[in-house]
């Protein structure tokens, strides 16, 4: 595989477990071109051309320094130039691929936000509402990123001649589809009734028992161990970043008891204790490597080596 294989596998399996369909993030690009095409040709010179094609602008290719085949990968959560000069220390890694977004990547962090308000009506809020509340939080988280230095790992990686992408929201997709999937037909066959059943189910997946270890695994944030899920939303995996704090309101009126996340603030922790959900978070750099090793694991099938670091544990579902 070349680089733009990987970016392409990356892609297809974002859409493949987006909460919005293949067909909907299809029709999302789709009426994308159709605005392109209405814009006049200064309009089109300005707009970043990879929108119409990458649905999730989160992730991308910032550096091809050597268009070869991909034999060996470093593979972080998040990757600075300190991990840069560690591929380049190592010799023989063909690509580095960070989690969390990088470059343009990283300044484009709020367009992928809209996903969480599908996510949303998908658990039954109505769509009109989640998009009114998430609005704001997609402007606030705009304003947020555009302070940072984007370039300053694409910059390193460039001056080493080192590969460099990025697999954000696409991994995110695959590791909230793998604990859908996981919380809905459990091992046991019991579906977890309380809190604290749906934490010993979280326990047993790999990269969470190994964040057990150092003190972050699974744990309750609202709620107690004894209180009943409810329905149980996974909400809070994929989408950027956090959402909207007035989203738990509209939630639990829309029936949603506990919703399962990476991490909370305090604001977003005060809005889920009023709105009396539950909310059992899995773990930030777990989760994120949950969804990673779920994407790599398909390199790792085409015959190509993983190199793990920056916080990002290596679990191989590969058989």
């Amino acid at each position: 595989m070349k680089i733009q294989d990987i970016y392409n596998l990356m892609i297809k399996m974002g859409m493949d477990v987006d909460f919005r369909g293949r067909e909907g993030v299809q029709k999302l690009l789709d009426n994308k071109k159709k605005k392109f095409e209405k814009l006049s040709e200064k309009e089109k010179e300005d707009l970043d051309k990879d929108a119409l094609e990458n649905p999730y602008l989160d992730s991308g290719v910032y550096n091809i320094s050597d268009d070869k085949e991909i034999k060996r990968v470093l593979v972080g959560i998040d990757i600075s130039p300190a991990e840069i000069l560690i591929a380049k220390e190592l010799g023989d890694i063909d690509l580095v691929i960070a989690h969390h977004p990088v470059g343009k990547g990283l300044a484009q962090l709020a367009d992928v936000m809209d996903l969480q308000a599908d996510v949303c009506n998908y658990y039954g809020v109505p769509i009109n509402v989640a998009e009114g509340l998430m609005r704001e939080r997609i402007s606030e988280v705009a304003r947020g990123v555009n302070s940072s230095n984007h370039q300053r790992t694409v910059d390193a990686a460039k001056l080493m001649k080192v590969n460099l992408m990025n697999s954000h929201t696409p991994c995110d997709n695959l590791a909230a589809k793998f604990l859908k999937n996981l919380v809905e037909n459990p091992p046991a066959g019991e579906k977890p009734e309380t809190v604290g059943e749906l934490i010993n189910i979280l326990k047993e997946i790999p990269e969470y028992k190994e964040a057990m270890k150092i003190g972050v695994g699974p744990k309750i944030f609202v709620g107690t161990a004894d209180n009943r899920c409810g329905k149980i939303a996974l909400s809070e995996i994929t989408g950027g970043t956090e959402g909207s704090p007035k989203l738990y309101e509209k939630m639990a009126q829309a029936g949603v008891g506990t919703v399962v996340g990476m991490h909370i603030s305090e604001e977003h922790k005060k809005e889920a204790e009023l709105a009396h959900v539950n909310i059992v978070i899995a773990g930030h750099i777990s989760s994120d490597s949950l969804g990673v090793n779920l994407f790599v694991d398909e390199l790792e099938k085409q015959g190509i080596e993983i190199v793990a670091c920056s916080g990002f544990t290596r679990f191989s579902r590969v058989k």
